[in-house]
């Protein structure tokens, strides 16, 4: 694989696939061929990476804008819909040709590798395959890939997941952490011995398991504590249709680089230098139905360009620390809501949260923490849980005790496939 190749043959590889996706897009793209007439830009003039750098950035608001604008194939060659998750306002639909979807399932596949998983073992989806979502479809396409035995149960029911892994007995759970945290209060609540279970990993998604220097963070230990099987972050998303996978030695997701190019850049679209947290733009390879060029991404995140002790050469991207929008400004101090669900997850007599921001009357950012409590709390939680958010983030939100169902409701809503831990109610 590319991967483990020298950094310069990684690189000759990359502007030699850029320079087709420059070309096809040139051809086949409206919204880009626009894009290069307006600033007369001339693709057989890019020829190095850093050439890009003279093409404006796309972001997600072009793409809700010209959504049809982004197709390079006729709509009979379309063989599949999907939609973002809508974080950053309407979802925006996709569509993937054949070509797309084998090139989902090889981009799985290899990070299934990443991860340890091997032809043969049985791995259980605790995520949705409905609903237009992209990376049920992807884990169950590269799994069948690799040769891995694939339980496709969905997310949520507890009850229904122990059930299959006695039954079963798979080896792999690919489910968002926070829920592993449920189905162990679960098993605790009905004498079923967890820990003497098939399962001995979980690959995990849309949540951060880790800190920036790659110690797990309060989510993370809190699982390890409880259940030790080996745990391996994911980060991916629909636009970039490609997924950075920990190996083993759990220090970044490692990048794919004959599916994607990254670019990290300031919030002018400058360049940040190296070992400093930027944008993550993107630039797709080898997609054939909306390829992408200089897509924000909206992560905050840092790149690692020291070979890994795993033998691959290939840049590593750190843990998400935030969504550029995504920035509060609270009482002095700027964060993102990861350190506050750092916070939350941590506390056991929190069953379940909701963050909610807002602006005041002096157009400053308000939080509101709204969370569902376990039996036996301690007394005066809110002041408890506004001394651990001190301590923590050295401010502290407001904090609201409300039934666990009510906010169980607002976490899993009909439409969603990720939990909603965020409501962010500013005007952008």
């Amino acid at each position: 694989m590319l991967e483990y190749e020298p950094q310069a043959e990684i690189i000759r590889f990359q502007e030699e696939k850029m320079r087709e996706a420059l070309l096809y897009l040139s051809l086949r793209s409206p919204f880009y061929r626009r894009m290069f007439r307006q600033h007369a830009i001339s693709v057989d003039k890019i020829r190095r990476i850093e050439d890009l750098r003279s093409i404006p950035l796309t972001d997600k608001k072009d793409l809700q804008r010209y959504s049809s604008d982004f197709l390079c194939v006729p709509p009979e060659k379309v063989a599949d819909y999907i939609t973002t998750s809508g974080t950053l306002g309407d979802p925006v639909t996709f569509a993937m040709t054949d070509k797309d979807l084998d090139r989902l399932a090889y981009n799985e596949k290899i990070s299934f590798l990443c991860t340890g998983t091997q032809p043969g073992d049985v791995v259980q989806l605790m995520t949705t395959l409905d609903k237009r979502f992209m990376a049920g479809l992807a884990y169950f396409l590269g799994l069948r890939a690799l040769g891995a035995g694939v339980i496709r149960v969905g997310n949520g029911i507890p009850e229904l997941q122990w059930d299959t892994i006695r039954r079963i007995r798979p080896n792999t759970i690919v489910c968002v952490p926070s829920f592993i945290l449920h189905i162990i209060k679960y098993a605790e609540d009905n004498g079923i011995d967890y820990r003497s279970s098939s399962v001995k990993k979980a690959v995990c998604i849309g949540e951060n398991l880790r800190e920036q220097d790659f110690s797990l963070n309060l989510l993370g230990r809190r699982i390890k504590e409880k259940w030790d099987i080996a745990l391996f972050s994911t980060y991916a998303s629909t636009e970039m249709a490609t997924t950075f996978a920990e190996c083993e030695y759990g220090c970044g997701g490692h990048h794919h680089p004959e599916l994607i190019i990254c670019e990290l850049v300031d919030e002018s679209g400058a360049p940040v230098e190296e070992g400093k947290a930027g944008e993550l733009v993107v630039t797709t390879l080898g997609v054939e139905g909306m390829p992408l060029l200089r897509f924000k991404t909206g992560d905050l995140v840092s790149m690692h360009t020291e070979p890994c002790r795993c033998g691959r050469t290939s840049m590593r991207l750190s843990p998400v620390l935030g969504r550029t929008n995504h920035l509060i400004k609270l009482k002095g101090t700027t964060l993102y809501p990861p350190a506050l669900f750092d916070v939350l997850d941590n506390t056991p007599y929190v069953e379940r949260y909701v963050v909610e921001v807002d602006s005041n009357d002096s157009g400053n950012d308000s939080v509101l923490v709204r969370v569902g409590l376990h039996p036996h709390a301690v007394d005066n939680v809110v002041k408890d849980l506004k001394d651990r958010f001190r301590a923590k983030i050295r401010v502290a939100p407001q904090v609201e005790v409300s039934p666990s169902d009510e906010i169980r409701k607002i976490n899993l809503p009909d439409m969603s496939r990720k939990p909603v831990k965020l409501i962010d109610k500013r005007k952008k």
